[in-house]
């Protein structure tokens, strides 16, 4: 994914300002959710009074036997940080390979839709485990633990709430104008639909038709919403540091401040690979965990059976972060019509939904390709008839 996510890169840097515009927000952006989940994370400490422990000391027993099989059959751990480094490496040089490199990163997108289909086959067993978790430590803990789980998810939906009405709302406000309470009653609709899924990928087709009927231009919307759902994951970005830090706490291994700033820096390059399918977040987080802090590993399986309860809020926030980073980009450069866009968000102009859909003679729903009319064949092949006897006299 971070291989396929830096050929993203490189193409959007070279569309030119909006490419170039749009990557530097996203980059601002993620580190500054990134943040906003340290902060929190720090304010609540949401894990403390946990005192999950490890595997290996919790487990107790003797060696052998049928768990020690089965947990042989699951592969070991994988260093992080030189594969991350490696698909750095292999994504920029494959990028500076032009069209030679094209057909690997379409096999290497081939993989990451197995690896992602693997993943979604690992999560359906996932409830069975993260129920085992949950259990023990509800049964040595009691209440504590429930408690502290609805505290970090409690926290994570007020965090990413006033992140959307407070940032992307003052952003918005100031830089167009434009009301975000609005914009998100516009999109009411893909809100649903990302409730029901759990991915923000479900509503990319009607974000894209949305935001162009909302008056920003095809290029800007073209660019930056494609571009945005792999690199403007600003929910995602808060989920990672918290979650992160829950887990740390109820380990009884609080991570120190510089451990933090590492974890940080390593967020901000992983998430951007942290595509906008159900599980990519929890995978990201793994990763980050077992890069900084190997051990800590183990508690993420009660972050796995709450993980769900923390996935739509994760994909609304995405959501609308690429929305609003739409409109903002729209106006930066010039491509957006405001006064469209007001009529849009204030209902004047309401989004037609059957423009989603393809007319039944699967022409175009384009205002001016309507207005086309295409040949009868009936009457074509009549008048070739009557022009051939007309010849023949």
């Amino acid at each position: 994914t971070i291989v396929l996510g830096v050929g993203s890169v490189a193409k959007a840097a070279t569309v030119g300002k909006v490419g170039g515009l749009a990557l530097v927000y996203f980059l601002i952006m993620a580190t500054f959710a990134l943040v906003i989940g340290l902060v929190v994370g720090n304010f609540i400490h949401p894990g403390d009074g946990l005192h999950l422990q490890p595997y290996e000391e919790a487990a107790g027993g003797e060696e052998g036997g049928m768990v020690a099989f089965l947990m042989s059959l699951i592969p070991g751990d994988i260093p992080v940080l030189p594969t991350l480094v490696l698909a750095l490496l292999v994504g920029f040089a494959l990028q500076s390979m032009g069209k030679a490199g094209e057909p690997v990163l379409t096999g290497i997108k081939h993989i990451q839709a197995v690896v992602f289909k693997l993943m979604m086959m690992i999560m359906w067993a996932a409830p069975i485990g993260a129920f085992g978790a949950i259990a023990a430590v509800v049964g040595k803990t009691g209440w504590a633990a429930i408690g502290a789980m609805a505290t970090l998810m409690g926290a994570f939906y007020l965090t990413c709430a006033l992140f959307i009405v407070i940032v992307l709302g003052g952003l918005l406000k100031i830089v167009t104008g434009l009301n975000i309470f609005l914009l998100l009653k516009y999109l009411a609709r893909e809100f649903l639909l990302i409730f029901s899924t759990s991915s923000s990928e479900s509503a990319l087709p009607r974000l894209i038709a949305k935001m162009e009927h909302a008056g920003v231009s095809k290029p800007v919307v073209g660019i930056t919403v494609p571009t945005g759902y792999s690199f403007n994951l600003d929910g995602t970005a808060i989920y990672l540091t918290m979650a992160s830090l829950f887990v740390s706490s109820a380990m009884g291994m609080p991570m120190s401040i510089p451990e933090q700033i590492s974890l940080l820096v390593f967020m901000i390059i992983a998430s951007k690979g942290a595509a906008g399918v159900t599980g990519a977040g929890l995978a990201t987080l793994a990763a980050g965990l077992q890069s900084h802090r190997p051990e800590l590993l183990d508690g993420m399986g009660v972050i796995v059976g709450i993980d769900k309860f923390m996935s739509e809020c994760r994909a609304l926030t995405n959501f609308t972060g690429n929305a609003v980073a739409t409109l903002l980009i729209g106006k930066w450069t010039g491509e957006i019509d405001l006064d469209q866009a007001r009529a849009t968000l204030s209902g004047q102009n309401p989004f037609d939904e059957l423009s989603l859909e393809p007319d039944f003679h699967g022409a175009s729903t384009n205002a001016h390709e309507a207005d086309v009319v295409l040949p009868d064949p009936h009457n074509t092949m009549a008048a070739e008839g009557q022009a051939k006897a007309t010849i023949g006299n």
